[in-house]
């Protein structure tokens, strides 16, 4: 009889905190699915149902879709956390909305964006001593774009960070756990962009970035915070099939699939990230989230 062989990653345990459905397909996912491969415990949290987006695919539009929009996202969720091979849980608030207009409206009374942070985190700081992770994922101080439930699921995820290893705060919510590290996701800098881009023309090709890159306002400063590339381009498949089962958010023939699999693996391989907080010593720049943990236990 032939032994089982264990996972190299069997007893690491990593966390990521997201918005809305579909944010854990489009930010991260690819690590994700390297590390579950690996035999890592990954549990992806979702602040709300997304109830308020937007049916982005032309092809998901239609009254029937819109009208249980609640329950159709959900049922996506359960998609692609099977897809990436994670646990995930609910936080249970309402979708903020993206406000439009200006001056912007003001956001819907009890939404994500409008609950206290501190009353927010609790039921965050309850998961992250249930499941113990040793490292945490979520966006930073921007939520990567502006949107009020990306910028409040920041803020929700930093004081529920700092909150779960004290006895002192939340006492009521589990045994205290203090995470080791804290990782912001880096999704499209302007580096990755015009990389991207620049080999798209190079190989005749027509880029999906053309307008973006000229109007962008470029920030050295923010693409030099990236201190974690991730080598994962191995499971980008696995990235695009999570992406492909939010089919109400993902329009298959929109930029996300614009540039080939073959170029991206080729140009940018990693996803990126910047450490945040480490309770253990680390070498900066790195290619692994659990780089200077030697003892998951």
């Amino acid at each position: 009889m032939s032994e089982v062989s264990t996972p190299p990653r069997a007893g690491y345990r990593l966390m990521h905190v997201h918005a809305h459905p579909d944010d854990e397909s489009s930010k991260g996912a690819a690590s994700t699915a390297k590390y579950v491969a690996e035999g890592v415990d990954v549990h992806v949290v979702t602040c709300t149902g997304g109830e308020r987006g937007s049916i982005l695919n032309p092809k998901m539009d239609r009254p029937e879709i819109a009208a249980n929009i609640t329950e159709i996202r959900r049922q996506e969720m359960e998609r692609a956390r099977d897809i990436l091979g994670v646990r995930q849980d609910w936080l249970g608030f309402v979708d903020s909305g993206w406000p439009e207009g200006d001056p912007k409206p003001p956001l819907p009374e009890g939404c994500f964006a409008l609950v206290p942070v501190e009353e927010a985190a609790e039921p965050l700081v309850r998961l992250i001593r249930q499941f113990r992770p040793h490292v945490v994922t979520t966006y930073d101080e921007r939520g990567g774009y502006p949107h009020p439930d990306h910028i409040m699921c920041h803020q929700v995820s930093v004081h529920a960070f700092e909150a779960a290893g004290d006895p002192e705060r939340y006492p009521d919510a589990g045994e205290p756990w203090q995470p080791l590290k804290l990782y912001y996701h880096h999704g499209w800098s302007w580096a990755k962009t015009n990389a991207l881009h620049e080999a798209m023309l190079a190989h005749g090709l027509e880029s999906p970035y053309t307008e973006r890159l000229a109007n962008w306002t470029r920030e050295p400063d923010w693409d030099e915070r990236v201190t974690t590339r991730v080598p994962c381009g191995d499971y980008f498949g696995v990235r695009d099939q999570a992406l492909l089962a939010h089919a109400t958010q993902i329009d298959p023939d929109s930029f996300w699939f614009a540039i080939p699999r073959e170029l991206q693996q080729e140009v940018w391989p990693t996803e990126d990230y910047e450490l945040v907080v480490s309770h253990v010593a680390s070498q900066l720049p790195e290619d692994d989230l659990f780089a200077g943990i030697v003892d998951p236990s």
